[in-house]
């Protein structure tokens, strides 16, 4: 009963299309008579409907149409594999292919990091791969869905249109918006949208994650604008190695914010710049890290009195190339910290722990350090009888070298030589200062930090840079010298003259900042160190500036700028459909093709005969085919008027045009036309 439908309207309407062939039926049993091959043909229709009611599904004579239409185009191919292989459900209703061109496109997405869906309207290209992604959302295969398409102007500039910039561009959106509330429960989105889950914009504003071009980002020679940053160079990502850029997008002026983390690190960021984040309960719940927006954390900084989203830290120590230095970076720790290098006297070293003075005399080859009373050593040369006593001591000669020498207290440095060279390098110098200057801080219940001290601002600056190059945090506060209670020396008071700066430090576990054994001891009898964190404080607007953005080729696409704050700069683990892509622009198809992060996948559709571009300007959609065709791992499905699942009458009007176009000797340019239909089921 099922196939032959409401009083035999599907028997009739298989007879109406197989001329020549005869159906009846008598109970259960039909039979076929015609010419052979005719009859045959029939047959196989017959029993692959019967296939497709056993499946579940309901024959009419769409149904039947296209199931013969199958059979006709590949006679290999079962239609009930095509009309039961489900994508999506919901409320009942699921969605799946309706040909073969459908199916071996929707196969083609399972199989391909990217796939360009091209073909005329009504062909699902679209709703399909829209149907895809909430299938890869619900798997968990993807984090979030990215829907965009070109908005091109019909006449009128989009700035001069009424309303906000939403009620703007949401009638080029809409058609996403529509087929979403056909595969989602529409209750759901608007918190899918709020979450980041799923972003619905136009390309232009995809193009965003921007820094203003003088901000600052790392790279194995050190700081550099990212304004200067060309394809090919090397910025360092989250794990501390160098990986290369692979695209610069200018983005002109756009409006900018501060952000602000709880140790006073800062970067100056676009509103959709994104930061990989994570909070308490993604932690708790095992979640992996997030990606957000810059504006989607304003107003949502913090919960329940405590800052709602972390950064993440540097993985391992930033991989400076080796460069020699004229003195070993521990000896050059501890006169940084406790040695006197003014120029009026020969080098001198104060400290009351005599396995720093054996520990210095070992790192410095050919100097003796010669006790002059209480706290006091001078480093003098190691003579030889008869030997010229003109040559110069070598603590000063290398403090000479490294522009040192004849500095006072408040005007130290860290010499770029030992700020940007290799981790152990880093290390050992800071293991110098700490263990002169510096020194654990236990705390109940909470893992060691380290505490340093210096009255020099310069000091203060390079010893925080290095503590964040080797993945730590460090919080700096001013200690005012009017007003302090004088010190003690020598009997009598001793006044403070420079205000002081203390550095509160926490390293990173399997790290170790002290050489010294009674601070070593103390630190690990404390804990030692623990996992550093790094909090969003503040998100505060700051102008608009010229910005621009990056893709770098980390798997994780993040890399380190301003602060050591690590930041992102492309879209990971998402499922992104570009829509109408025959309107975009070659320049904006490199674009958006580019953004491509790890562990995501891309669908560009498009109408290549529906182009709204202006003038003689070429589509993106053409010119993206000669360029990649034959690239691994990309793959252009072609639909056609054989794949229309709208109303029989468009499938006619669509093979009409195509047959017009190739008696004018002018295949696949077509004509100019409306791009606001909607592609679906």
């Amino acid at each position: 009963m099922a196939l032959l439908g409401r009083a035999d309207e599907n028997l009739r309407y298989i007879e109406r299309r197989s001329p020549g062939v005869d159906l009846h039926v008598r109970g259960d049993t039909i039979t076929i008579t015609g010419v052979n091959g005719e009859a045959h043909a029939t047959e196989r229709l017959v029993k692959e409907l019967l296939a497709l009611i056993e499946n579940g599904e309901n024959v009419d004579p769409d149904i039947i149409r296209r199931t013969e239409n199958m059979l006709r185009a590949a006679p290999s191919e079962r239609p009930v594999d095509v009309l039961t292989h489900n994508i999506v459900s919901r409320r009942g209703k699921t969605i799946r292919p309706k040909t073969l061109g459908q199916k071996r496109y929707v196969e083609a997405i399972d199989q391909h990091t990217i796939v360009f869906g091209i073909g005329p309207a009504g062909t699902g290209k679209t709703y399909l791969a829209m149907a895809k992604a909430v299938q890869a959302l619900q798997a968990k295969e993807v984090t979030r869905i990215i829907l965009t398409r070109p908005a091109v102007e019909a006449g009128e500039k989009l700035g001069f249109l009424p309303g906000t910039l939403g009620e703007k561009i949401d009638p080029y959106l809409r058609p996403l918006y529509d087929a979403l509330h056909d595969m989602i429960d529409p209750g759901s989105i608007p918190k899918l949208m709020e979450s980041g889950t799923i972003e619905v914009a136009p390309l232009a504003y995809m193009r965003g994650r921007a820094l203003p071009i003088e901000t600052n980002v790392l790279t194995p020679d050190g700081w550099h604008p990212i304004g200067k940053l060309e394809v090919g160079d090397l910025v360092i990502g989250s794990d501390g190695k160098p990986t290369p850029v692979l695209g610069v997008y200018p983005q002109g002026v756009k409006d900018i914010y501060r952000l602000t983390t709880q140790d006073g690190a800062s970067v100056l960021c676009s509103g959709d710049h994104l930061w990989s984040v994570t909070t308490r309960d993604d932690k708790r719940r095992g979640k992996p890290y997030r990606v957000l927006e810059t504006r989607e954390m304003i107003g949502n900084l913090r919960a329940n009195h405590h800052r709602r989203y972390e950064l993440p830290l540097l993985s391992e120590p930033v991989q400076y190339p080796v460069r020699e230095v004229p003195m070993d970076p521990y000896a050059l720790g501890l006169l940084l910290g406790d040695g006197c290098m003014t120029g009026s006297t020969t080098p001198s070293f104060a400290t009351e722990d005599p396995e720093l003075v054996t520990a210095l005399e070992g790192a410095l080859p050919g100097v003796k350090a010669r006790h002059r009373g209480g706290p006091d050593y001078v480093l003098n040369r190691i003579t030889s009888p008869g030997e010229v006593t003109t040559i110069a001591n070598p603590v000063t000669a290398a403090l000479r070298q490294l522009e040192l020498w004849g500095g006072r207290s408040s005007s130290k440095c860290v010499p770029e030589d030992y700020l940007r060279n290799s981790a152990e390098i880093r290390l050992a110098l800071l293991q110098g200062l700490f263990d002169s200057d510096g020194g654990p801080v236990t705390q109940a219940d909470r893992t060691c930090r380290i505490q340093y001290t210096t009255t020099s601002i310069l000091l203060r600056d390079d010893v925080i840079e290095l503590v964040q190059s080797l993945g730590g945090i460090a919080y700096s506060r001013r200690r005012a010298a009017e007003g302090r209670k004088p010190g003690r020396a020598n009997g009598r008071d001793v006044p403070y003259r420079k205000d002081a700066h203390v550095i509160d430090i926490r390293l990173p576990e399997g790290i170790e900042p002290f050489r010294l054994q009674r601070k070593l001891d103390k630190y690990k009898a404390s804990g030692g160190g623990g996992r550093p964190m790094r909090f969003i404080d503040s998100i505060e607007p700051a102008g608009g500036a010229e910005a621009v953005c990056i893709q770098v080729a980390a798997e994780d696409s993040l890399y380190v700028t301003e602060d050591y704050l690590v930041t992102h700069n492309t879209l990971n683990d998402a499922f992104i459909i570009l829509d109408e892509a025959q309107n975009t622009t070659p320049e904006q198809m490199k674009m958006f093709l580019t953004r491509l992060g790890f562990g995501s996948q891309i669908v560009v559709t498009g109408d290549i005969t529906q182009v709204d571009l202006p003038g003689s300007t070429r589509s993106g959609l053409r010119v993206v085919r000669e360029i990649l065709e034959g690239v691994d791992d990309v793959y252009f499905a072609s639909l056609s008027a054989q794949d229309v699942v709208r109303h029989q009458l468009v499938s006619d009007i669509v093979n009409a045009y195509e047959k017009w176009d190739a008696r004018r000797g002018d295949p696949g340019k077509g004509h100019r036309g409306s791009s606001g239909h909607r592609d679906h089921q």
